[in-house]
């Protein structure tokens, strides 16, 4: 009877799934109906009514308040408002991502999409050699693998599939077609990326997510854990590492931005200090949400403020 029951249970859940899967699927058909700019514009305007009745919407004010102790409720609400905003964009933005990356140096006038650090793209391209790209959850992310995918550079980006499978199929589907080689984030997913270090090859990582056994750190003043696989495979192969971000511009445009070289830490005996690069990778996200906070994922529960919600009641204001 337990097995019965069990099975109608999970025969329910993946119900639920595709349920979800279908609604989604169909949203973000509409929108192949409209022009790029309507479309993207609309589920800004979407997700900025729908965000602000959810339940992550104090999550992300809660959030703002703690990185933000000096701005006023008008100007938290603001900026939480425009991350829903940045957010539907996001969704919208896969639906024409092939229309949007139209970069062309040989254009006498800018397109939708601005490059900056070509030189640093073509070096890595020309000079191959093991180096890591990160990012953080900042504008739309997902379009610089697809800048060093036309700029003919090689790339393996470690990506986290969305919990819902039928979802993840079609975005890993989608993301496989324009972006090169992706690895799914899994236990063995350190191992597929030191592979590619260890051909000679590069790697593209997101540094900015929740990682429960992380190296401790600060971010915004608070308390975080942060992934070391970064800092670990550098230790490993003495790579590059090199930032990089997209931001949003006026317009339904964008800047992409692959910036110089970090300096990695190391200590007395030379070796590399693992919590010290986790921090300085923090320390580098936090300077680009702090010139544009709106275009970060405030929702994501990167200090566990969850836990302490659900065992403290009304949303605290942290002070730094």
């Amino acid at each position: 009877m337990k097995l019965i029951i069990t099975r109608i249970v999970l025969a329910l859940r993946n119900f639920q799934q595709w349920l979800v899967a279908q609604a989604m699927f169909g949203f973000l058909n509409l929108l192949k109906l409209f022009p790029a700019d309507g479309a993207i514009r609309f589920a800004d305007k979407v997700m900025r009514r729908l965000g602000r009745r959810t339940r992550r919407h104090k999550l992300m004010l809660t959030n703002l308040r703690n990185a933000f102790p000096e701005k006023s409720e008008a100007e938290i609400e603001e900026i939480a408002l425009a991350s829903w905003g940045n957010m539907g964009r996001l969704a919208a933005e896969y639906v024409f991502l092939d229309q949007l990356f139209d970069y062309d140096p040989e254009k006498s006038e800018p397109g939708r999409v601005e490059v900056s650090g070509i030189p640093i793209f073509l070096d890595l391209r020309d000079n191959p050699r093991p180096f890591i790209v990160f990012t953080g959850h900042t504008a739309n992310f997902e379009l610089l693998p697809v800048a060093g995918a036309a700029f003919g550079l090689t790339v393996t980006v470690l990506f986290r599939p969305p919990n819902n499978p039928y979802v993840a199929k079609k975005v890993f589907d989608f993301r496989s077609a324009r972006m090169g080689k992706l690895v799914p984030s899994h236990a063995g997913s350190s191992f597929a990326l030191a592979r590619q270090l260890e051909a000679g090859q590069g790697v593209g990582v997101l540094v900015d997510q929740k990682f429960g056994k992380g190296l401790k750190g600060t971010f915004f003043g608070r308390e975080v854990k942060t992934n070391p696989l970064l800092p670990k495979l550098v230790r490993q192969f003495d790579c590059e590492v090199y930032p990089a971000r997209c931001i949003r511009l006026p317009g339904n445009r964008y800047r992409l931005e692959i910036e110089p070289r970090l300096d990695m830490p190391r200590d007395e005996k030379g070796n590399l200090d693992l919590p010290a690069a986790a921090q300085l990778l923090n320390d580098k996200v936090e300077s680009w949400v702090r010139e544009f906070p709106e275009q970060w994922l405030w929702y994501h529960d990167r200090w566990q403020i969850k836990k302490t919600l659900a065992q403290e009641g009304p949303p605290p204001i942290y002070q730094r």
